[in-house]
C-alpha cells in the first residue's frame, strides 16, 4: 500500500468516526503541541477519553507530499461552525501502518511579548 493511500485512510476514518481502524501501528507514537502519546493503546484511550475533541471532523486538504515512507499534509480541520483548526503533520510510515505523526498547530493566544508591531 502507498504512503498516501494509509494517510488517506488516517483521515477517512477520523471523518467517519471510525477511530479504531485507523491505520497505526502498535508503537505508535503522536507528537504535538499538547506532548507525546506514545502506543496504539494509549492513543485510543485518549480519544476514547475525549471523543467531543476529537470526533466529528471534517478535513479540508490544501498540500500534500508522499514520499516511499513519509508524508507531510496541511490541512483545516473543521469541527461543525464554531471550531477551526489549522494544522501541518509529518507522517512515518513502515509496513503499511502509522508508526509516527508530528503535528504542527496553533493551541492558544499569542503571548503580547510575541506579537509582532505594525512597522507604520
Amino acid at each position: 500500500m502507498t504512503t498516501k493511500k494509509i494517510v488517506q485512510q488516517w483521515f477517512q476514518n477520523w471523518e467517519n468516526g471510525n477511530f479504531y481502524a485507523l491505520p497505526i501501528a502498535a508503537n505508535f507514537i503522536h507528537t504535538s503541541p499538547f506532548g507525546d502519546i506514545v502506543g496504539k493503546k494509549t492513543y485510543f484511550e485518549m480519544v476514547e477519553a475525549n471523543k467531543e475533541k476529537f470526533l466529528g471532523y471534517h478535513f479540508i486538504i490544501h498540500d500534500a507530499m508522499y514520499e516511499t515512507n513519509k508524508a507531510c499534509v496541511r490541512y483545516t480541520a473543521k469541527q461543525g461552525n464554531a471550531f477551526s483548526l489549522d494544522v501541518s503533520e509529518w507522517y512515518y510510515c513502515q509496513h503499511n501502518l502509522i508508526e509516527k505523526i508530528v503535528s504542527y498547530y496553533h493551541i492558544g493566544e499569542i503571548r503580547p511579548e510575541r506579537q509582532l508591531e505594525n512597522p507604520s
